[in-house]
């Protein structure tokens, strides 16, 4: 009685109730091992006089603590809980006393004791607070390694490709000027400059061969190496210019105008011309493409909003998702389909949030399809919702396991692969957000749907 007195959470509960607990309850004593195990129903209400208890869990991120009850504080079953069992063992942790209260008693117990329910209902709630708050943060962490892996995956490839142009444009310049000084030296005529100009017009404006097969540019770089060598020139100059609409007949012309070392000048600091303009380009195009997931990688993370409910792009939010799974979506030569109607309203959400249930359900779907499968991401108006349905064409979700998906830590994937929070996840936000999810599912089209209400 005189510790139930002093108990934080209790003890302002009249005295009658302390006796009903006392005389209801029993006293057990853990030195260490494991209170209650994952996966199992808590039998009994714990009320902690002193100890500490923890639970950990490791969703991919390293093990941490999700929750811990120390003397004063009440745990285990609580009246009207919905009775889920733990995500992990709740471990000992030093010397710790409970009173124990079976569940069998609770309906005994909301009605003789209304004050101590009182308190562990609020309890309750605390509980599903701190779990919710923990899952949150762990699902952001977990978001943020997905997003962190394939933004660095992405944004490699342009800066490798960047970095190695960069690197031959210098060679390429060296060669350009050296070509350059040996034409200066060779004190050409007009006429000889004007027919290297012309040439070097088709080098500049002519389109590029990318059309031509494989096999047809090899043979067009044979014949031009071949006409090189017939011409006393340095045949490392038919690869750049094969890529060229030079012709060989532009360069007959060219010949008969420029002969010996200053042909060969010539047709050296045209090649490296080329070889400049088009790692230029290279530069360009990766640097462009670096440019592009620097802003998804901002769009899709808000990171210069508040994060409060504003009118969102979903068109945008869908994009730069897709945009940040592209490396996994190339690994599996997976196909994607984007249907979006025109008309399409935006939504009323908190973006940070929206983009989250996107790079989950998506990121679901690239792991449920085959290599080679097809995901389709349509969004269209529904009367006052915007409605956005993501669809894969994998196995599907069994009918015995379909109404549990959305609950936390249900995962089917392996072991290490998956943590059971992201859909779960996807519900909270949807929830926050005044949002609904749905799912259907056969083998061969599994299809989740998300309602969201539009801008005033």
């Amino acid at each position: 009685m005189a510790r139930l007195k002093r108990h934080r959470a209790l003890g302002h509960a009249p005295e009658t109730e302390h006796t009903w607990l006392a005389a209801h309850g029993t006293t057990q004593v853990f030195e260490s091992g494991t209170m209650t195990s994952k996966g199992e129903q808590v039998a009994s209400l714990f009320i902690l006089f002193e100890g500490h208890v923890v639970i950990r869990v490791d969703r991919g991120i390293g093990s941490h603590k999700i929750f811990e009850w120390r003397g004063g504080d009440v745990g285990g079953a609580l009246p009207y809980s919905r009775g889920a069992s733990p995500p992990n063992d709740a471990v000992i942790e030093e010397h710790t006393e409970v009173l124990t209260i079976p569940k069998e008693l609770f309906p005994d117990l909301i009605r003789e004791c209304p004050v101590v329910t009182a308190a562990l209902v609020h309890a309750m709630l605390d509980r599903a607070r701190m779990f919710t708050s923990s899952d949150l943060h762990d699902e952001k962490l977990l978001s943020l390694g997905r997003l962190s892996a394939g933004f660095a995956h992405e944004v490699n490839n342009p800066a490798s490709a960047a970095t190695r142009s960069a690197k031959m444009t210098a060679a390429a310049l060296n060669a350009s000027e050296e070509a350059a000084r040996a034409l200066a030296a060779s004190r050409l005529s007009d006429a000889q400059l004007e027919a290297i100009d012309m040439v070097r017009a088709l080098c500049v404006t002519s389109p590029p061969l990318e059309a031509l097969s494989a096999v047809t540019r090899a043979d067009r770089e044979d014949a031009m190496a071949d006409w090189l060598t017939g011409h006393g020139a340095d045949a490392s100059s038919a690869v750049p210019l094969s890529e060229t609409g030079v012709t060989l007949a532009a360069l007959d012309t060219l010949a008969e105008t420029v002969s010996g070392s200053a042909l060969d000048a010539s047709l050296r600091w045209l090649a490296a011309g080329v070889q400049v303009r088009a790692l230029s380009a290279e530069i360009e195009a990766a640097t462009s493409r670096i440019y592009d997931l620097v802003a998804a990688i901002k769009g899709f993370s808000y990171m210069d909003r508040a994060p409060s409910p504003e009118l969102v792009d979903v068109r945008r939010g869908i994009a730069d998702t897709l945009t940040l799974l592209g490396a996994k979506t190339r690994s599996k030569s997976v196909r994607i389909s984007v249907e979006v109607t025109d008309d399409l309203p935006r939504a009323y959400a908190i973006g940070a949030e929206l983009n989250q249930v996107w790079m989950n359900l998506l990121d679901n779907a690239l792991d449920a399809v085959h290599a080679e499968g097809h995901v389709t991401v349509s969004a269209s108006r529904q009367r006052e919702w915007l409605s956005v349905k993501i669809i894969d064409d994998g196995p599907g979700i069994p009918p015995e396991i379909r109404g549990r998906i959305f609950d936390p830590f249900f995962t089917t994937k392996g072991v290490g692969k998956g943590t059971g929070i992201g859909l779960d996840i996807v519900r909270r936000l949807l929830q926050r957000n005044a949002g609904e999810i749905g799912v259907e599912s056969v083998p061969g089209r599994t299809e989740f749907q998300v309602r969201l209400p539009t801008g005033p």
